[in-house]
């Protein structure tokens, strides 16, 4: 057996090699690591690898052939052989996938998040969550003008389309986790106003535990015709009242609901237009009412919240003026707003909401 030699991990020092020699001593401290270059590297290619698998149905597949083989899941899906076997070694590897010998299988993060019907699936998620790709080619641009070429306010049906179907199924377990914090199932006659509400899971949430709560429902008329299917589904249509329009724009009654949603809307918003929204849906709730505004939350240290930090960049490559903050900022908004006994929660993992109430007489703090 041939013996390939090794670079040692850093050079050996040598007699001769003295600061007079060389300028520098050398030391016995290893240098860093260059993993965490190469994981930013292979990330742009694990990314198109997930979306690859999902797109091909590989997940599916497996969920309903168990192990096979890769000849026998190349014919499943519809793919070469040679080409599918590659990207399962690279899913098994990603740690999406088990291998048994020459078949692969499911394991548990998969048949959980990346099948079609998983019970927390993210499978519609992942295509889109980094926004419009193209707009990642032209970053360096987008930092240096301050603005992106292509941003989603442009259009913003064609990308929200997609992207609330895809995040349906994390927010709806989202709503429905708060409730264990909010006993929003226990409102007697609970009046909601759903604002960017996408397909609605936060109305959907509240309705089906609260069999007398009803919904004014918000959002452009192309999302809430995808949404109109699911308020069926879920036996509720005729407590929602849908209420097509711009946000900012549309009518909304004063002093009237008992729960105001800003849904992962507010970080797609420019300051000023952010802190007004914030102030209409307050002005909405009646007194003891709740406004409920979740998002991606910034660190006090970027450092340590890299999930948000990228959600901010993501927000830089594709709008022209959103960004993430902390909660307390959003918080400071809610309280000129005149909210108070403001907290935040987290009902489910990375999916965070800050809940502040109108007081009952106003000004009083």
């Amino acid at each position: 057996m041939t013996s390939f030699g090794r670079d040692a991990p850093y050079p050996e020092p040598k007699a001769t090699h003295t600061m007079a020699r060389t300028g520098r001593p050398f030391t016995d401290r290893k240098p860093p690591p260059a993993a965490p270059i190469w994981d930013v590297i292979e990330g742009f290619g694990r990314f198109h690898v997930l979306a690859s698998a999902i797109e091909l149905g590989v997940f599916d597949a497996l969920e309903a052939a168990g192990a096979v083989s890769v000849d026998e899941l190349a014919v499943r899906v519809g793919a070469s052989p040679r080409h599918l076997h590659a990207l399962l070694q690279a899913l098994a590897g990603m740690g999406f996938l088990e291998r048994r010998g020459e078949r692969y299988e499911l394991n548990d993060t998969s048949r959980r998040y990346l099948t079609s019907s998983g019970p927390a699936t993210m499978a519609a998620l992942v295509a889109v969550a980094p926004g419009p790709l193209d707009n990642w080619a032209t970053l360096t641009e987008t930092v240096r003008r301050g603005r992106p070429a292509r941003p989603i306010e442009d259009d913003p049906v064609a990308f929200y389309g997609p992207l609330v179907r895809g995040t349906f199924a994390t927010i709806l377990r989202c709503a429905q986790r708060a409730d264990r914090q909010l006993s929003y199932s226990t409102l007697p006659d609970a009046r909601v106003l759903d604002l960017a509400a996408g397909l609605a899971p936060w109305s959907i949430a509240v309705l089906t535990s609260n069999p007398a709560a009803t919904a004014v429902v918000n959002d452009w008329p192309e999302i809430l015709d995808a949404a109109e299917p699911l308020l069926a589904d879920h036996r509720i249509t005729d407590r929602v009242e849908l209420r097509p329009g711009n946000v900012h724009q549309i009518t909304l009654e004063r002093d009237h609901y008992d729960l105001a949603v800003l849904g992962h809307v507010c970080r797609t918003e420019p300051d000023q237009l952010g802190r007004e929204l914030v102030g209409r849906a307050t002005a909405a709730l009646r007194p003891g009412g709740r406004l409920l505004l979740s998002d991606y939350f910034l660190g006090r240290e970027v450092e340590l919240d890299p999930h948000t930090a990228m959600m901010n960049v993501t927000m830089a490559a594709s709008t022209r003026e959103g960004r993430c903050r902390t909660a307390d900022e959003y918080a400071s908004w809610m309280r000129a707003a005149g909210l108070q006994d403001i907290r935040l929660i987290e009902p489910i993992g990375f999916q965070r909401v800050l809940v502040g109430r109108r007081p009952f007489r106003e000004g009083r703090q």
